[in-house]
């Protein structure tokens, strides 16, 4: 059948089936409306183009409501289910649901418990899809502008989800008059709801993607080459990639300035055959087949600004790579297994690959690297982010520092004491902990006495140890900002110095990807999540040594100290070993009681020219406008904690001289303070309101929105004055209702619309759609 013909949905396998002789794999609706193949495309078009704009807001990542997807005709055509993708207290892993993954058309996943949306079966009527009596149920129940959104919707992200399918549809109507789609925003237009209605009563038809130029299909060609080389050293280095790629979104230049997206999978066919694809928890799971074959696949759903992660692969990278990994000369006489002790320890499984190039490998791309762990797919993390603080800056150990040459030879003598808890799968019992606990104290104690002997042979601690990203990389030097449960990185130091800094060099940058990324399984047990918290403790208090380590050995204690406050007993003694270390031959020379100040102007002279200065104020050429934000970054304190974690603020130019409407688009992030965050649960009770302080960026930043604010130009001081005077939960609503873009909004779609055309202006190829579902009531 050609690949080029519109077909209802379901109807290609339900034809190709049935000419086999078996079963459709569902009962495919008759089309109420049909149409002509060119209307069924613009229908489709017109459809999918609501679904992102209006739906995906909140129907898009692992806890979209019912984990119904509406990013893709696929996510569509699955539909929705009671069972939740985050339950931290479930005893038993619960089986994944990767959309594309672990299952394939309509009846798999129905018999896993999905409900459809669309009308399945016999049924033809349009009313018979849950998506049309939703939005008919807005149309008849408008949300108001009068309405109480916080009385009358559940908004709390540990809410009890309701999740009705038509045949229940009427007693849910009745119990939740306001409550249909979109929740808790304005209904559609008239025009976006009919699209769907059109959509849905043509039969769900949808269209190929726009087929894919020569020039991509080459560079495929010759990726899955490099990827799936015979010798041993080529199927390592393979597998290596894979294992690092694996969440990326994956594009290949082809000139036209947007190129289609792909995932890199392992397949059970080679290049040249349909993908099989190998369904795994983890990438370095058994893949139960003698040899895997790395092949890319299209990625079809809209992309999320949460999960969403580029990564270029080009002509120039194929050469760096072989430089790095195939044309030194080193023998691989045996490929690594996949049992779970040597695959979840990447200084087991790839000991055999040269550690520097594994380091410049994750070091040339470091926002990727570290955004797979803080940015990342998975899309709600209070538990495990409360392990970071609310804002640092990120350098790096220069990978040709001396003491680099027999890294190698270090890291294979404490191969046993790196083991990983992704060893234990989906299920480990919780007392794990305590052997992954030993092995990292010896770990640490072996690493600061070669830190210390090495430094101590040489000149010690200087500024040359730090990367400078060989002069133009600006993964040089990167800031993380958490947001509660979701947390965003990006190139640059942005806002005044931070509390706490990282300085990572590739032991840690490898363990933290294969404990949050590769090794993290989202449907796992409390056991695995509770392991993988405990076990990142080890990790940050690492990188914050590092950077300590800048320091004289006094000021390093007094830091820890400041950092860690009401920690005592034997967990202050560990942090005090982890932090202070033995080594004192700092080369630096401070001339204050604030070194660690000196120390991050040591680290930006070092990163020099390459230091990207994007979200710096600096950019912002209004003075008016960039004066206001400055006074807003200064904000400290009380007023700075009654802000919500995320706010986006759109600037309207409402000055004589502007010749139309012209808008500007700013962040403004809470950085909420801690006593410390050594501890897993009350955080609340460690919250520092009196120290929290605000950031301000230029642009977008940050995937979740609480709050939308417009402010004239022409007001932004008067915003400016109440957000420095806001003093409690009163001051806050005042503020809202004079500035804030309210889910009540008339006007909130048509806001929305021109953020995301900012957004897409601004970053052609690394934006996402935002997540709506955090917007504050």
């Amino acid at each position: 059948m050609p690949r080029t013909r519109l077909l209802p949905s379901g109807v290609v396998v339900a034809a190709i089936v049935m000419a086999c002789g078996g079963p459709p794999n569902v009962r495919v609706p008759r089309a109420e409306l049909p149409l002509s193949r060119a209307e069924g495309v613009a229908a489709w078009t017109r459809a999918m183009g609501v679904f992102e704009s209006r739906c995906v807001v909140c129907h898009g990542c692992y806890d979209a409501p019912c984990q119904l997807k509406l990013g893709s005709h696929e996510g569509i055509e699955r539909g929705g289910t009671e069972a939740k993708v985050y339950d931290g207290s479930r005893l038993r892993a619960a089986a994944p649901t990767r959309l594309g993954v672990d299952a394939q058309g309509p009846l798999e996943w129905r018999e896993r418990g999905f409900h459809p949306v669309l009308p399945e079966g016999e049924q033809r009527e349009s009313r018979a899809s849950l998506l049309v009596r939703m939005l008919e149920l807005k149309r008849s129940h408008p949300l108001a502008s009068t309405v109480d959104v916080a009385k009358e919707f559940t908004l709390d992200l540990d809410r009890k989800q309701v999740c009705t399918d038509a045949a229940h549809f009427d007693g849910y109507a009745k119990e939740h008059p306001l409550w249909g789609m979109p929740y808790a925003l304005p209904a559609l237009s008239p025009e976006d709801e009919a699209a769907i209605v059109t959509w849905v009563r043509a039969g769900a038809p949808h269209g190929e993607p726009a087929p894919v130029s020569a020039e991509t299909t080459a560079s495929i060609a010759s990726w899955e080459s490099f990827l799936n080389q015979g010798s041993t050293k080529g199927q390592l280095v393979g597998r290596y990639v894979y294992e690092h790629l694996f969440v990326a979104s994956i594009r290949f230049e082809d000139g036209t300035g947007h190129p289609a997206l792909y995932r890199l999978v392992r397949s059970k066919t080679e290049t040249g055959r349909p993908v099989v694809e190998i369904a795994t928890r983890t990438p370095f799971e058994d893949p139960g087949v003698a040899r895997v074959h790395y092949r890319f696949v299209r990625r079809t759903e809209a992309p999320l600004e949460k999960t969403h992660m580029p990564y270029r692969l080009d002509a120039a990278r194929l050469a760096r790579w072989k430089k790095l990994f195939i044309e030194p000369a080193y023998d691989i006489a045996r490929l690594p297994g996949y049992d779970p002790q040597t695959a979840a320890n990447p200084f087991r499984a790839f000991e055999a690959l040269p550690a520097t190039a594994r380091y410049r490998f994750l070091l040339e791309e470091a926002e990727f690297t570290v955004m797979g762990f803080i940015k990342g797919p998975v899309c709600r993390g209070q538990v495990a982010l409360n392990v970071i603080e609310d804002r640092f800056w990120v350098a790096f150990v220069d990978p040709e520092v001396p003491w680099q040459q027999s890294e190698a030879a270090f890291l294979s003598a404490q191969k046993e004491d790196l083991d990983m808890p992704a060893e234990g799968g989906a299920n480990p019992l919780p007392t794990i902990w305590f052997r992954y606990g030993a092995a990292h104290a010896r770990y640490t104690a072996m690493k600061a006495a070669r830190l210390d002997r090495v430094t101590k042979e040489g000149q010690g601690i200087t500024p040359e140890m730090i990367w400078d990203g060989d002069g133009t990389n600006a993964n040089a030097a990167l800031t993380v900002f958490r947001h509660f449960d979701s947390a965003t990185v990006v190139k640059g130091f942005v806002g005044l110095p931070p509390k706490t800094g990282w300085l990572l060099d590739y032991p840690l940058l490898e363990r933290i990807h294969y404990l949050l990324v590769a090794g993290f399984d989202v449907f796992g047990n409390v056991g695995h999540h509770l392991t993988t918290r405990l076990y990142m403790d080890y990790l940050r208090m690492g990188a914050e040594a590092g950077f300590l380590a800048l320091l004289p050995l006094p000021r390093r204690a007094e830091l820890a100290d400041h950092w860690y406050r009401g920690v005592d007993g034997d967990a202050k003694i560990r942090i005090r070993n982890e932090l202070v270390g033995r080594t004192e031959r700092v080369g630096i020379k401070y001339a204050t009681k604030t070194p660690e100040l000196e120390a991050f102007d040591v680290i930006r002279r070092r990163v020099g020219p390459a230091l990207s200065t994007r979200y710096d104020l600096s950019q912002i050429t209004d003075p008016h406008t960039r004066a206001a934000f400055e006074r807003l970054r200064g904000v400290r304190g009380r007023a700075a904690s009654v802000m919500p974690e995320t706010s986006f603020v759109t600037v309207e130019d409402d000055s004589a001289s502007a010749p139309s409407r012209r808008f500007a688009d700013f962040t403004l992030l809470r950085d909420s303070a801690h006593a410390n965050v050594a501890h897993l649960f009350q955080e609340a009770e460690r919250r520092l309101y009196g120290e929290d302080e605000l950031s301000a960026v230029p642009g977008f930043l940050g995937a979740y929105p609480n709050e939308l604010f417009l402010v004239k130009r022409s007001e932004l001081d008067a915003f400016a004055d109440a957000v420095t005077a806001l003093d409690g939960p009163a001051s806050l609503r005042m503020l809202r209702e004079r500035y804030g873009v309210l889910r009540s909004n008339p006007g909130f779609w048509a806001h929305s619309d021109r953020m995301n055309r900012d957004h897409v202006s601004a970053a052609p190829l690394e934006n996402g759609l935002f997540d709506y579902s955090r917007l504050d009531p």
